[in-house]
């Protein structure tokens, strides 16, 4: 995208949820942004003509999980109303409107737009119901030359999936234009739809949620069964149905179905399935709308100051106590899911007219919402976060046997799996994954320019260096790429092993390093289990052997011949939140939580952690004057196992420098890090060793002082004061001179030395076993 094309402020109109959302990711992404809605009704004179604007704005900062990744970005929102301020979208390069679903309000509103936005202003609408060719009749041509549909899922800041329809009049460039942007700064993934009912997601969710409400109804499914049923075993997320439903609003459910019932053919198979059920009319008619009502299908409740989880009963319509799924025969069936289809009983039931049949419903979705299977398997893993799509799970089941289970009950089968046979839908050919075309051809998998997959080099060559617990990947261009293979990416003995062995494999025979995967999250720190083992049998040999090697690892990392690039996404927690300290540059994913949370588990740092951060805010930080300041700071993070909710602010916390970037689509990240990496080599000098001048013995007694505070309070408890404590002791250098400086060696000793007394206590012991049956840490 070229400067003069390139699209620099933004106007959303309809500040609801969806609309402040999408305006809260355009700010996200840096650029300023107009959000607009009407004059309040029966506003009083002199009152606010742009309160609701400003009150979406409001929200957004109150809102969990936030839509904003900084407080920077809420002031990058300007609130206005669209009597007074529509002028302003001339300012504007992309006009997104988000108002209510009604046709006629939605054309009188691009009248108003079309009369006061400059020439080639694209201007898209996030209906999810409404079809292209009825929002533009009767609009001018020009105006329908720069019209498309960019369908948002929310919650926006999250949900990577946006569906692009184009019309037929509407210019293709436009469309690069704006997916372009949406893609890079809003770090979405593009799928283009036809200008078809529900689009993609929805017109298969919809069906897939709906079939789930009334075959469980039905077969008189307990709704526990029926969520385990659709959830693990198809890789769908264990909310199930019931859940999803709880958590979309089951009030929506009716308005949804009756929309999408209104604007298919006759002869589609949702129609067989939308029938009124009583008790979701009862329910909503109680309040009982899901989440944000006095509950759903599941609710809390809370009488006589308790917290009990409660089911709902779809026969009686009453409540029970919550109780854990029947799953026995879904171990049997294990992941094969043709052995589940086929499972006598109420489970095989459910799963086949549920799933077999949404199954047959996607096949029929090509090419009437998209032209490959590969856009509506795309729609359902980010629309709905399915991990396989519906076209790679017929591959798991095998299309010739779902072809003869439709045919031996009558049903419909859909051309494309008629014309399949026997084969798979996805292929890899010479290490390029292909899909099968209507065409009955195999094509390749095209990415966007720009993406480098860590799956897709896997498929075209082998490791340059593998263990059990890491692989070494060659990106080209001198540059490998260190992935973590073990769960979690939790790092250990083996892990530092292998990192060590890189060190070395790149100083000799490579340019740079990017440490990265494509796991869920970059690490969540070190093995707790392994340390609560070692600790169980008094192996504290070993436990100081794991610390002193971390240390000696992350320090050759840092002080290595070459840049180092981290790439993180998801959780970087403890050990892995240091490997970004000790690298020379983190390239992050934009949804990057990461932080110092080892005194949860009742720890510090000890693989350098301290010593980063201790340094990073004695220099860059924006601190008083004298050794007092950074201490304080990095022990208020520490101490209360602070994590960002963002790169962004992970930045704040001076984790990520100024210099760090922020990626914002997470199939970019790895190029991005890799062309960081490459920008560093040119001229590349290793970090000197540092000397950091701490508090000492009044730094320590001032922190100390500041947890006793928090004890008496009752906001710390008597072992955070113990590991409080501790901390101190690190961060002020213990008796240390204040007037002379500290090197990284002293620094490094006090944290393990302090590590290993705390390693030893029975309170950190109990914290760490807490933290592994329950993943939240113990309030001992």
């Amino acid at each position: 995208m070229t400067e003069q094309n390139a699209i620099k402020k933004v106007a959303v109109i309809g500040a609801g949820v969806m609309g402040a959302g999408i305006a809260a990711q355009v700010a996200n992404a840096g650029l300023p942004v107009l959000l607009l809605d009407i004059v309040p009704p029966n506003l009083a004179e002199g009152g606010d003509r742009s309160a609701i604007a400003r009150a979406a704005i409001e929200r957004l900062k109150k809102t969990d999980p936030a839509p904003l990744m900084s407080d920077r970005a809420a002031k990058l929102i300007e609130a206005g109303n669209i009597d007074d301020d529509l002028i302003k979208i001339d300012e504007c390069d992309w006009v997104i409107e988000a108002v209510i679903e009604r046709l006629d309000i939605k054309q009188a509103l691009y009248k108003k737009i079309e009369a006061v936005a400059r020439p080639g202003t694209a201007v898209s609408s996030n209906t999810s119901t409404i079809p292209l060719n009825d929002l533009v009749a009767g609009t001018s041509e020009s105006f329908r030359k720069n019209f498309l549909i960019t369908h948002f899922f929310n919650p926006p800041r999250y949900m990577r999936l946006l569906e692009v329809v184009a019309g037929k009049d509407t210019d293709a460039a436009q469309v690069a234009r704006v997916s372009r942007f949406a893609d890079v700064n809003l770090g979405k993934s593009i799928v283009n739809c036809k200008d078809s009912p529900g689009f993609i997601a929805n017109r298969l969710g919809i069906y897939w949620i709906q079939a789930g409400v009334v075959e469980a109804s039905d077969l008189g499914m307990a709704i526990e069964d029926a969520d385990a049923i659709m959830g693990r075993p198809f890789g769908i997320p264990k909310t199930g149905i019931f859940g999803l439903a709880d958590l979309v609003g089951i009030d929506l459910m009716p308005h949804i179905n009756a929309s999408l019932a209104g604007s298919l053919p006759k002869d589609d198979a949702f129609h067989v399935l939308n029938r009124d059920l009583p008790l979701i009319k009862r329910m909503i008619e109680d309040g009982y709308t899901g989440r944000k009502g006095k509950g759903g299908f599941y609710r809390l409740n809370k009488t006589d100051g308790g917290r009990v989880k409660e089911t709902l009963d779809l026969a009686s319509g009453t409540y029970r106590t919550s109780r854990k799924p029947d799953t026995e025969a879904l171990k049997e069936a294990g992941r094969d899911l043709r052995a589940l289809f086929n499972t006598p009983g109420p489970v095989g039931d459910y799963a086949w007219r549920v799933m077999g049949r949404t199954l047959a419903y996607a096949a029929r979705l090509v090419p009437e919402a998209a032209d490959d299977i590969v856009a509506i398997d795309e729609a359902m893993r980010l629309g709905y976060n399915w991990k396989d799509g519906p076209f790679a799970l017929i591959d798991k089941v095998g299309a010739s046997w779902l072809v003869d289970r439709l045919k031996a009950e009558g049903a419909h089968v859909p051309p494309i799996l008629e014309k399949i046979g026997d084969r798979k839908f996805y292929r890899v050919e010479n290490g390029q994954l292909q899909f099968f075309g209507l065409d009955g051809e195999y094509h390749d998998v095209v990415r966007a320019e720009g993406v480098i997959l860590l799956e897709d080099i896997k498929r075209k060559s082998k490791p340059v260096l593998k263990t059990g617990a890491a692989s070494v990947w060659d990106l080209g261009d001198g540059v490998v790429c260190f992935e973590t293979t073990s769960k979690g990416n939790s790092l250990d003995d083996q892990v530092l092993d292998a990192l060590d062995r890189t060190i070395k494999l790149v100083t000799k025979s490579y340019k740079a390093l990017v440490i990265y995967n494509e796991g869920k999250h970059f690490s969540v720190g070190a093995n707790l289990g392994l340390a609560l083992f070692a600790a169980n049998i008094a192996a504290w040999g070993e436990i100081d052997k794991l610390v002193a090697t971390g240390q000696q690892v992350y320090g050759a990392l840092k002080h290595s011949p070459f840049p180092v690039v981290s790439a993180p996404s998801g959780m970087a927690l403890g050990g892995g939140c240091e490997l970004l300290l000790h690298s020379d540059a983190v390239q992050a994913h934009a949804e990057t939580y990461t932080g110092l949370v080892e005194c949860g588990v009742g720890l510090v740092p000890a693989w350098g952690g301290c010593k980063e951060m201790l340094h990073r805010w004695s220099t860059i930080g924006k601190l008083p004057r004298g050794p007092m300041p950074a201490a304080a700071k990095v022990f208020e993070m520490v101490s209360t196992a602070t994590v960002s909710r963002s790169a962004a602010q992970a930045r704040e916390m001076l984790i990520m420098r100024e210099g760090d970037r922020i990626t914002m689509n997470r199939d970019r990240l790895l190029a991005d890090a890799k062309a960081r990496a490459l920008e560093l080599v040119e001229g590349y000098v290793a970090p000197e060793r540092v000397e950091i001048t701490l508090p000492g013995p009044s730094g320590k007694t001032a922190m100390v002082m500041a947890a006793e505070s928090f004890h008496k309070r009752g906001i710390a408890t008597d072992y955070d004061l113990v590991v409080s404590t501790g901390l101190a002791e690190v961060l002020s250098g213990g008796n240390t001179d204040p007037t002379a400086p500290t090197s990284e060696k002293d620094v490094l000793r006090e944290e393990r030395e302090v590590f290993m007394r705390l390693a030893r206590s029975a309170g950190t012991l109990a914290r760490i076993e807490n933290m592994l049956l329950t993943g939240k840490p113990l309030r001992n």
